[in-house]
């Protein structure tokens, strides 16, 4: 199973208690140093006055886009040298139970959240025409699609890690089950958003969002015993998302093909995903890879299995 890979490591909560530390550190602060010094030297010391919305559009979108999301990359990097160095474990063992990484996983979750995105970006931009104006600049967008291709994937593959790989199996081991580490990294994943422009546009109900999308990818990766499916999936919306369709709100202002001029609510947008999108994303991943026997791998306990050597047995 995938969390009962942790036992190939050391597992010791006193080594997640100071990776946890390492990782945040080299992800808030040595990956946000670039971006804070590109400020300074836009804006001088009075940067320190400005609200985070101000921040933003203190740079060139291409080039902010750039910085924010190098400290995501600055972060995976970290994370993995926790995880080799501190837990002396396998990056594969972090990424997945099977003997190596399926990448067909990968693309199957990025492409069904891809062409759903595009898709229904395209019923309702011919449903909704007033609520768009079209955004594209060629070169700008050639150099957002260049930085969002190579930054974004580090991006989504940085949170991934962290919380459906590094935390779910630390925190599954600890605790001797499965359920506890899925409700844990959904909330905090969700959680971790709480600061984003969309919430003081929509109010704290978008949270329901964010805790429900760390839901869908923590099924994901207890179900199908890794994280391929949630990798991909994470990075398709996150990809699409940015090179589609930007607004004055977002996390992610860009030169995106289209921008949202529309004046945003929370309702049945927030709701349709969680209660109905998500599920059939689930649904077709459950048949497609014949996952089986739910209850187990959602609620079952976690115990080390006598195959295993621990590092100090090595």
């Amino acid at each position: 199973m995938f969390i009962k890979q942790a036992y190939k490591a050391k597992t010791d909560w006193w080594r997640y208690f100071i990776g946890l530390i390492i990782i945040f550190l080299g992800w808030q602060l040595f990956g946000s140093l670039p971006f804070m010094a590109a400020l300074f030297f836009e804006a001088g010391p009075e940067v320190l006055t400005l609200t985070q919305a101000e921040m933003m559009r203190v740079l060139d979108s291409n080039l902010n886009f750039f910085l924010l999301l190098l400290s995501f990359a600055v972060g995976l990097a970290t994370l993995f040298f926790v995880v080799k160095v501190l837990h002396n474990q396998k990056i594969k063992d972090a990424t997945t139970s099977r003997k190596k990484v399926d990448w067909g996983r990968f693309f199957f979750g990025f492409s069904i959240v891809a062409v759903f995105t595009i898709v229904t970006t395209i019923i309702d931009y011919n449903m909704q025409p007033e609520d768009y104006i079209w955004n594209f600049n060629m070169v700008p967008f050639l150099i957002l699609a260049a930085i969002a291709l190579v930054m974004i994937p580090l991006q989504t593959s940085f949170e991934e890690y962290l919380f459906r790989g590094y935390l779910m199996q630390g925190i599954g081991v600890l605790a001797g089950n499965r359920w506890v580490p899925l409700v844990i990294t959904s909330v905090v994943f969700g959680g971790m958003h709480i600061f984003n422009p969309e919430v003081a546009k929509l109010g704290y109900i978008i949270m329901v969002y964010y805790i429900g999308t760390g839901f869908l990818l923590g099924i994901m990766a207890l179900m199908d015993e890794g994280l391929e499916l949630a990798l991909g999936f994470h990075a398709g919306n996150n990809l699409i998302g940015a090179l589609l369709v930007t607004a004055d709100w977002t996390a992610f202002e860009t030169n995106s093909v289209l921008k949202d001029i529309s004046d945003p609510s929370a309702g049945l947008d927030i709701l349709l995903p969680i209660l109905i999108v998500y599920p059939v994303f689930l649904l077709l991943m459950a048949k497609t890879y014949r996952w089986n026997n739910w209850k187990e791998k959602l609620f079952g306990k976690v115990s080390p299995p006598e195959s295993i050597k621990y590092p100090e047995e090595i």
